[in-house]
C-alpha cells in the first residue's frame, strides 16, 4: 500500500491503481493524506471540497465522500481501519514507509538527530528523493493550494538546507545547478543567493558570482524598495576583495558547520541592517492567575516544536466569548519564547472592535517592528507581504496575532520561514490558513473553574462557604470571564457572604446585568460576536435560545428561521464560536448547544421579536418533533392498548433524505433526542399548545415502553396533562390518563391505575371516542386479571371487544381476540381458547402485522404445551423469536425465551432450557424488569436442583429472592405480576 502528495496524487495497493470516482474523493484523499494519522476536522474537509458558498448538505456529501473512497479502497484490498471517524472529522491511518510525506518529514527528523554533516546530507537527500514534482500538482482548490505552497516551502527548505551542508562539505561544483533553479524558482531568496555565489567563487567564476548578487540587487530594489540584508552585502564585499578565507570548506570529519557558509569572521566592516537589530520582544505580560488548560498548553507547545515531527506552523485558537483565548496563547507563548531566541512579534487584529485592523497597516507595524522604517516600507501589501517574509527568512521569530477575523486579514501576516510560528486567537474557524491546526477552546473544567475562583476570592472566604461557591460557579457558567467578573465584585465587597452574590445572579433574567464589573461584562462580550454576524444569524441565535438548555439537532434551525438553507446559518454561528458543535451521536446526526450565558443573552435578543413571531417558530419546530416522533413510532414495535387516535396537532416534514435516516434507526434516533422529547414537551406547555404537547408526549410512549424509560414516561405525561386538563382538551387528558394507567401497571400501582384508566374511560364516552374507550376497558380487564379477578378479567375485555367491532377498528380486534384466547386458556376452556387465538391469528395476518402475528404465536404455545404438545409449541416460539429478534423487539424476545425455557423445563431438558432462561433474564436485567427476571433465576434453581446440584441451585433461588425482596414482595413465587401487551 503506498500513498504519494508530494507530486501527482497517487494511490496504489496491492500493485494496482485506485480508482477515485470525481474530483471529490479526489480532495478528500488529499485532505486526510496531508495530515495523516491526525484528525482532519469536517469543517477542514467542507473547506478542502468547496472553496467558498458550500451547500447546506455540506456535511453529508463530504460523508458520502468519503464512504465512497473508503469502498474503493476496500475493493482494492485496504483495511477496513485505514479510514476511520473521529469526533467531529476523520482520521487515516498509515505508516511511515506508505506516504512519501511521512517519509520525507521523516527524513528532516533523522537530519536533525545527526550531528555529522555527512550523514546530515544523507538523510536531507534521502528526503528529497520523496519528491516527485509540485505538491498536489494536480489537484485543483483554493484550500489544496495553500496546502502545496506550505509542502513546496518545505521543500524548498530541505533543499536550502542539504545545499548549505553539502557547499560546507566541499562539493560546490556539484551543488551550482541546483542552487540556481533554487534561486530561479525563489528569486527573493537571499540564502540561495549566498550559497550560489560561495559556490561560484570557489569553482573560480568569480564574474558570475558577482552577477548573481547585482540580479537579485536589483530585483529587491525595483520590485521590494529594498537592499540586500548586511550578510550578502558583506559577502559581496569579500569577493570583490579575494578574501582568501572565502575559499576554505569544511573537512568531511568536521563537526557541522554553521546554517550560514559565510564565515564570521570577515574583512569587510559591519553593515547596519535588519539582520543587526535586537531582538523584538512584544508578549503583552502574563496573566497572574492563569490556572489549568494543561491539555491545551502541552498541545500548542507540541505544535511550536521545531524538531517535533507534528510541529505546525500556524496554530489557531478558537473559542466563544469569554472563554480565554487570549489568556492562554500569551501563557503559551512566554513559556515557548525560549525556543524562538529572534524574538517575539504581537499584533492586535482587533476583528471584533468597531475598526477591525487593517493588514496593510498591521504588516507596517511589524516591518517597524523588524527595523525597516519611513519610505523603506513599500506601500503596496503584496510588496509589504513579500518583504516581511524575506526579513523572517533566517530567523526563528514567533508570531502572535490575537482577535483575528478572517483569513484574508491574517494571510499576509503569515511568515514563509521554517523556523517561525504563529499563533492566532480568533472566534471564529479560519480554515483557509495554510498548514493551520486549529485548537477549539471550551470552558473550564470544574476543577479548574473553582481553581481560578479560589484564587482571586481567597481560599478562607470559599471554605466558609462551598455551596455557594459551586452555585456561582453553575450559574458562571464555568467561563473564565464571567469568574473573573464574579470574583472581581467579591473581592471589592469583602463584607459580603457568597450567598448574596449567588442570590443576585441564580434569577436567569438578572444574570447578565450582574455579570458586569469596569469595561469587564459578559453581555459585552457577546454584543462583540454578534456585531460581526449578519441579521438572519443573529435571528437563528435568539430563537435557538428559546428551546431551553438542550443539546440540539442541526435541523432545528431550518423550521426555526422557515428556510431551507437554515443549517447554513447554523454554520455561520458555530464559526463564531457562539454555538459548539458537541458531538456526532450515533446516527451521523452533528449535535450543538448555546453556552448557558450565551442562551441569557439569545434570550434577552429575542425578548425585542414580536410575541406571534416567536410564537410561530417554536410551533414550527414542534411541529418537525412530532412528525419524526411518528415516523419514530410506526417503525418501533407495537405497544399494544398505547395505541391512540392522533389529534388535531400540526405536523411538519423535514427532506426525505434526512428524514429517512432518522427513520432508518428508530430506536437509535430515539435514544439521541431522549433529552429533546421532554424538552419539547414543556416547550409546547410553556407556549400554550397543549395538543402538541400532549401528542408529543403520547407519541412517546411506544418508546419509553420498549426501553422501560418509566421517569421519562410518567414526567412527560404528567406534565402534558396538567396543561391539557386546564385547556378542557377532552381527548387528550384521555389518552394521557389511559398512558399512565397502563405505567401504574408496569410499577404495581393498581390503584393508581384504575383511578386513571377510569377517569380515561369516562372522557372517552363523553368525547365518543370508541377505539379509545375499547382501550380504557381492555388495560382495566389488564387490572383484573393481574389482581387474580379472572371472572371480571373476561367480561371487561368482552366488553371492549364488542366496542371494537361495533366500531370497525380491526386492530384493537385483532389484540383484544389474542386476549380472549388468553382468558379462556387460564379457564381451562382449551377448545374456545383455540378458536380465539386462530382468529386473532387470521386478523393478525390480515393486516400484516408480522409482530402482531408474533405474539399471537407465543400466547398459542401456551395451548399447545398444555395439550402435551411440545414441540408445536416450540415451533411457534421459534417463529415468534425470530420476528421479534428481526424486529429489535427485545422486551418480547424475552418473554418469548422465558416461555421456551419454560417448555423445555417441563420436559426436564436442563441444556436447553437453562440457556435460553438466562438470555431472557439478561435481556429483562437490562430493561429493569426485575419480577420477569426473578422468575427466570427461580425456574433455573428448579432445575438445578432437579438434576442434585443443590449449591448452584441455592445461588439462582436466591438471587430471585433477592429481586422479589428489592420489588417489596417476599413471598412472591409466582409468575410476575407486571404483564406483556396483549
Amino acid at each position: 500500500m503506498r500513498f504519494g502528495l508530494l507530486g501527482p496524487l497517487h494511490a496504489q495497493i496491492a500493485g494496482r491503481a485506485v480508482p477515485l470516482n470525481g474530483p471529490r474523493q479526489v480532495k478528500m484523499l488529499a485532505a486526510l493524506l496531508i495530515d495523516a494519522n491526525k484528525v482532519v476536522a469536517m469543517e477542514r474537509l467542507v473547506a478542502v471540497m468547496w472553496d467558498t458558498d458550500a451547500p447546506a448538505t455540506a456535511v453529508r456529501q463530504v460523508q458520502d465522500a468519503v464512504s465512497g473512497l473508503r469502498r474503493n479502497l476496500g475493493a482494492c484490498g485496504a483495511p477496513a481501519s485505514l479510514i476511520s471517524t473521529r469526533r467531529g472529522g476523520y482520521e487515516i491511518h498509515l505508516d511511515q514507509d506508505q506516504l512519501d510525506l511521512l517519509e520525507f518529514e521523516h527524513g528532516r527528523h533523522v537530519c536533525a538527530q545527526h550531528t555529522a554533516p555527512v550523514e546530515k546530507a544523507a538523510a536531507l537527500r534521502r528526503a528529497l528523493a520523496c519528491w516527485r514534482g509540485n505538491a498536489l500538482v494536480d489537484i485543483p482548490g483554493q484550500a489544496l493550494a495553500i496546502d502545496a505552497a506550505r509542502l513546496n516551502e518545505s521543500r524548498a527548505a530541505a533543499q536550502r538546507q542539504c545545499l548549505a551542508i553539502e557547499l560546507d562539505l566541499g562539493r560546490h561544483r556539484e551543488v551550482i545547478d541546483e542552487l540556481a533553479t533554487l534561486l530561479r524558482d525563489h528569486p527573493y531568496d537571499e540564502q540561495a543567493a549566498e550559497h550560489l555565489m560561495v559556490a561560484l567563487y570557489r569553482c573560480r567564476r568569480q564574474g558570475e558570482a558577482l552577477q548573481v548578487y547585482e540580479r537579485l540587487r536589483r530585483t529587491l530594489a525595483d520590485e521590494l524598495g529594498v537592499d540586500p540584508a548586511a550578510p550578502l552585502r558583506a559577502l559581496h564585499q569579500r569577493i570583490l576583495t579575494a578574501d582568501p578565507d572565502l575559499a576554505a570548506t569544511v573537512p568531511a570529519h568536521a563537526p557541522s558547520p554553521s546554517p550560514s557558509p559565510t564565515p564570521p569572521q570577515s574583512p569587510a566592516p559591519p553593515v547596519p541592517g535588519p539582520a543587526m537589530a535586537l531582538p523584538v520582544r512584544q508578549l503583552p505580560h502574563d496573566v497572574p492567575d492563569f490556572v489549568g488548560r494543561t491539555e491545551a498548553l502541552a498541545e500548542i507547545a507540541g505544535l511550536l516544536d521545531g524538531s517535533a515531527p507534528n510541529r505546525a506552523p500556524v496554530v489557531v485558537v478558537v473559542g466563544g466569548p469569554g472563554v480565554g483565548k487570549s489568556c492562554l496563547v500569551t501563557h503559551a507563548a512566554r513559556l515557548a519564547s525560549a525556543g524562538f531566541p529572534d524574538g517575539q512579534l504581537y499584533l492586535d487584529l482587533a476583528a471584533t472592535s468597531d475598526q477591525p485592523r487593517d493588514p496593510g497597516l498591521m504588516l507596517a507595524e511589524a516591518l517597524r517592528a523588524l527595523s525597516i522604517t519611513g519610505s523603506a516600507i513599500p506601500n503596496g501589501l503584496a510588496e509589504r507581504a513579500a518583504l516581511y517574509r524575506s526579513l523572517l527568512v533566517d530567523r526563528r521569530m514567533l508570531v502572535v496575532l490575537d482577535d483575528a477575523g478572517h483569513a484574508d486579514q491574517v494571510l499576509p501576516l503569515l511568515p514563509g520561514a521554517e523556523g517561525c510560528a504563529v499563533l492566532i486567537t480568533s472566534r471564529t474557524l479560519l480554515t483557509q490558513l495554510p498548514g493551520a491546526r486549529h485548537i477549539d477552546l471550551d470552558v473550564l473544567s470544574r476543577a479548574e473553574a473553582r481553581e481560578l475562583f479560589t484564587g482571586i476570592v481567597g481560599r478562607r472566604r470559599v471554605g466558609r462557604e462551598p455551596g455557594e461557591a459551586d452555585a456561582i460557579l453553575d450559574c458562571c457558567g464555568n467561563l473564565p470571564l464571567a469568574i473573573r467578573i464574579a470574583s472581581g465584585k467579591l473581592t471589592g465587597r469583602p463584607a459580603w457572604p457568597l450567598r448574596v452574590l449567588r442570590e443576585r445572579i441564580e434569577d436567569e433574567s438578572r444574570r447578565l446585568a450582574e455579570l458586569r464589573i469596569g469595561d469587564l461584562s459578559v453581555r459585552a462580550s457577546v454584543e462583540l460576536s454578534l456585531r460581526l454576524l449578519p441579521a438572519d444569524a443573529v435571528r437563528a441565535l435568539s430563537l435557538l435560545g428559546l428551546l431551553g438548555p438542550y443539546t440540539l439537532p442541526g435541523w432545528v434551525v431550518g423550521p426555526l428561521l422557515d428556510r431551507p438553507d437554515g443549517e447554513e446559518v447554523l454554520d455561520t454561528l458555530v464559526d463564531a464560536s457562539l454555538v459548539r458543535l458537541t458531538v456526532t451521536d450515533a446516527l451521523g446526526e452533528p449535535r450543538y448547544r448555546l453556552h448557558d450565558l450565551i442562551r441569557t443573552c439569545a434570550v434577552e435578543i429575542a425578548a425585542s421579536l414580536p410575541t406571534e413571531e416567536k410564537r410561530d417558530a417554536i410551533i414550527r419546530v414542534l411541529s418537525v418533533w412530532l412528525e419524526l416522533v411518528g415516523r419514530g413510532t410506526d417503525r418501533l414495535p407495537p405497544a399494544g392498548l398505547l395505541a391512540a387516535a392522533p389529534g388535531t396537532a400540526p405536523r411538519r416534514s423535514l427532506p426525505d433524505a434526512v428524514a429517512g435516516r432518522f427513520a432508518a434507526d428508530p430506536l437509535g434516533w430515539f435514544d439521541a433526542e431522549r433529552d429533546n422529547l421532554l424538552g419539547a414537551v414543556k416547550l409546547a406547555v410553556d407556549w400554550g399548545q397543549d395538543e402538541l404537547a400532549w401528542e408529543l408526549a403520547a407519541g412517546a410512549a411506544t418508546y419509553y415502553d420498549h426501553r422501560c424509560l418509566y421517569q421519562d414516561w410518567q414526567h412527560g405525561h404528567r406534565l402534558a396533562l396538567e396543561a391539557v386538563e386546564a385547556a378542557g382538551n377532552v381527548h387528550g387528558a384521555s389518552v394521557l390518563l389511559r398512558g399512565l394507567g397502563q405505567l401504574y401497571i408496569y410499577q404495581d400501582e393498581f390503584e393508581r391505575a384504575t383511578r386513571a384508566l377510569e377517569s380515561s374511560l369516562g372522557l372517552c364516552q363523553e368525547g365518543g371516542d370508541k377505539r379509545g374507550e375499547a382501550l380504557s376497558v381492555a388495560t382495566l380487564a389488564t387490572v383484573s386479571r393481574v389482581q387474580g379477578r379472572d371472572d371480571e378479567a373476561l367480561e371487561r375485555v368482552e366488553h371492549a371487544l364488542a366496542i371494537a367491532i361495533g366500531a370497525g377498528d380491526r386492530v384493537v380486534e385483532a389484540q383484544l381476540s389474542c386476549s380472549m384466547g388468553v382468558m379462556k386458556l387460564m379457564q381451562g376452556k382449551i377448545e374456545e381458547a383455540e378458536s380465539w387465538f386462530d382468529g386473532a391469528l387470521g386478523q393478525a395476518r390480515a393486516l400484516g402485522d408480522d409482530h402482531r402475528v408474533a405474539v399471537v404465536l407465543r400466547r398459542y404455545s401456551r395451548l399447545h404445551d398444555r395439550r402435551g404438545d411440545p414441540d408445536e409449541a416450540l415451533r411457534c416460539l421459534g417463529q415468534a423469536l425470530a420476528t421479534f429478534e428481526e424486529l429489535a423487539d427485545e422486551r418480547c424476545a424475552a418473554y418469548t425465551l422465558l416461555e421456551v425455557g419454560r417448555v423445555y423445563a417441563g420436559r426436564h431438558d436442563r441444556d436447553r432450557a437453562s440457556p435460553a432462561l438466562e438470555r431472557a433474564a439478561g435481556l429483562f436485567h437490562r430493561h429493569g424488569d426485575r419480577q420477569d427476571e426473578a422468575t427466570c433465576w427461580q425456574l433455573i434453581g428448579d432445575l438445578e436442583a432437579a438434576a442434585g446440584a443443590h449449591h448452584l441451585a441455592q445461588q439462582h433461588r436466591g438471587r430471585a429472592q433477592l429481586l422479589w425482596n428489592t420489588i417489596g414482595d417476599l413471598n412472591q413465587t409466582k409468575t410476575p405480576a407486571r404483564p406483556s401487551s396483549p
